[in-house]
């Protein structure tokens, strides 16, 4: 099954990244772990937003930039409104990364 590396960009990713790097570098692992626990990351990462995530978010805002390139959509969102069940928050500059979750299982 292939995945996504979105998630890989996410604060949590980020740190995982370093420290798999620094792991790698002090050879306490090798790199073909650390490639291993990438892919794991990017699966459990969907797997969990896919089924544990029940909350829904309407998000308004000025469309100011939208692309389509290899099944992945980018909108650029300025003067974003975010509103869920409890929350109303106001972001100045969204950046809001889509894929079809369909080709993940082809």
């Amino acid at each position: 099954m292939a995945t996504f590396e979105l998630y890989r960009k996410s604060t949590i990713g980020t740190c995982l990244t370093e420290t798999l790097d620094e792991l790698v570098s002090n050879g306490t692992l090798s790199p073909e772990h650390a490639i291993q626990v990438l892919v794991q990351f990017d699966k459990s990462m969907a797997e969990a937003l896919e089924t544990q995530v029940k909350s829904k978010v309407t998000i308004k805002g000025h469309l100011h930039t939208y692309r389509f390139c290899d099944n992945v959509w980018t909108f650029l969102l300025q003067d974003a409104l975010f509103k869920g069940e409890d929350i109303h928050e106001q972001a100045g500059r969204v950046k809001i990364v889509a894929c079809d979750s369909k080709i993940l299982t082809q």
